[in-house]
């Protein structure tokens, strides 16, 4: 029998903030473990919460670059659980009003395995907002806790059950970041632990409507693990219904290193949280023309800058896609097109070259700014260097950091263009190779690319290409 996956996502994803979601303390990675904390978010008695409004706009504006319907009236409410990630026992979350519903998103394209996917709509429950929990460390005997983490503004984001295969959860996990990431909502940096994803699965044999048993999977850290944990799963309750067993609800773990899922725990039925309004917060309301205002200023997505960079710009397809998995490289193409003539030419010095020289940090410790790049490109559009001299200067400007101008300048690359100055080296390399004239002149016209590189050569990279090659015809045919 042949099984269909039905597949849900819940992704947890760190609001940027200067400050946590209901306390003063500082929204920042990477500090000295429990140093931004405080009474409030160490639920000392007899403190009180203050919302932050700006986890709340970027909450909305999440809701509607997601096509969600946003609520006018909201309200926070505690979830009550006993665990040393919140010292409050209870978590200040959202429950059955939260700010948004019923919206989607559209994923398409080629898939994560490289074959091409169908365009289709992924349906999204809610996003809600809460608070996130404390991180914890497992050493050997004992554990520890950074309470840094505990009461940063958290949007939780629950899909409907519209995906059916691995691919297609990728390629909503890769939107729902883009998204994310270009409406400004946060860095969803995966190491750092600012974007989480729990995986809903089942499966059900091919043609029925009924959803089989659900099995949760978790201590999934990157979109790679997803897609495997999705794949293995598939592949392990298909084994169990096929040899005539049944699927437990249950939640399994992640084990990148075996390429398994394992049993954590089992679910006889859902946790009873006991989920009640927060007494020390007011309900949110969310007046028609604060959300008109955050609905008119919504920046443009990943999906419609390919469009318009494919328009605009008279890229590929391809070249559009590249430039825009990454919003500051998809900044810098545009600020470095101002300088151009020839955009295309741009997208491929920064594809093929620039690219391959960014190390982990990205665009923030490259010293070639985007004006300096689009310098380079000018200079070769206009013929002051070829392209040979401007990988040599492209080379200069990565570690000085100066415009290629500058380099061209005080090296002396510029390239020589001057008809009498290129006429008297292509003689030179006439006279110096005679054996490849003759083969020239008897037929061989392949032969011409090599007097070519002579001439470049003789010229230290300078000599005008298309000149060379016009003078080299000339004298030989004399």
């Amino acid at each position: 029998m042949k099984y269909e996956a039905v597949i849900g996502l819940e992704v947890h994803a760190q609001i940027r903030t200067a400050s946590k979601m209901f306390c003063a303390c500082p929204n920042c990675y990477g500090s000295e473990p429990n140093t931004n904390v405080c009474p409030v978010c160490m639920g000392y008695p007899g403190v009180l919460p203050v919302p932050n409004k700006e986890a709340i706009r970027k909450t909305v504006i999440a809701g509607l670059l997601t096509n969600c319907t946003i609520a006018k009236y909201s309200k926070f409410d505690r979830k009550s659980y006993f665990y040393p990630d919140m010292p409050k026992n209870y978590q200040i979350s959202q429950y059955d009003l939260p700010f948004c519903a019923n919206g989607y998103i559209a994923i398409g394209g080629t898939g994560f395995s490289g074959e091409p996917m169908a365009e289709k709509n992924i349906g999204i429950t809610r996003i809600h907002l809460e608070e996130d929990v404390a991180k914890l460390t497992h050493f050997h005997g004992a554990s520890g806790v950074d309470y840094n983490r505990a009461g940063v503004p958290l949007m939780e984001t629950v899909s409907e059950p519209d995906m059916r295969s691995a691919d297609e959860a990728y390629a909503y996990l890769t939107s729902l970041k883009e998204i994310f990431v270009y409406g400004g909502i946060g860095d969803c940096d995966q190491e750092k632990g600012q974007m989480r994803c729990d995986v809903n699965i089942s499966l059900r044999p091919e043609g029925q409507k009924e959803f089989g048993t659900k099995v949760e999977l978790k201590n999934l850290n990157s979109f790679r693990a997803v897609h495997r944990a999705i794949d293995y799963e598939i592949w392990r309750q298909s084994e169990v219904l096929s040899s005539g067993g049944t699927i437990r609800q249950e939640t399994r773990g992640w084990n990148d290193d075996t390429g398994e899922t394992y049993l954590m725990r089992t679910k006889e039925q859902a946790h009873d949280y006991r989920y009640f309004p927060d007494p020390d917060l007011a309900p949110v309301v969310l007046s028609d023309e604060f959300i008109a205002d955050l609905r008119a200023n919504l920046p443009e997505l990943p999906g419609k800058m390919r469009e318009r960079f494919v328009e605009q710009y008279a890229l590929t397809p391809y070249d559009a896609e590249v430039l825009t998995q990454d919003k500051e490289i998809a900044s810098y193409f545009e600020t470095a097109a101002k300088y151009v003539k020839t955009p295309k030419t741009l997208a491929n010095w920064i594809i093929s070259e620039l690219l391959r020289e960014l190390d982990s940090s990205g665009l923030a410790s490259c010293k070639v700014n985007a004006e300096n790049l689009g310098g380079l490109i000018a200079l070769i559009e206009s013929g002051t260097i070829n392209g040979k001299i401007a990988k040599e200067v492209f080379a200069e400007m990565l570690e000085s950091g100066e415009s290629a101008k500058a380099i061209v300048d005080a090296k002396g690359l510029a390239q020589v263009s001057d008809t009498g100055a290129i006429a008297k080296i292509v003689a030179d390399a006439i006279a110096a190779n005679p054996k490849q004239v003759q083969q020239y002149l008897d037929g061989n016209e392949k032969v011409l690319m090599y007097l070519v590189g002579q001439v470049m050569k003789l010229s230290k990279g300078k000599a005008n290409p298309p000149m060379v090659i016009q003078l080299l015809k000339e004298q030989l045919g004399k």
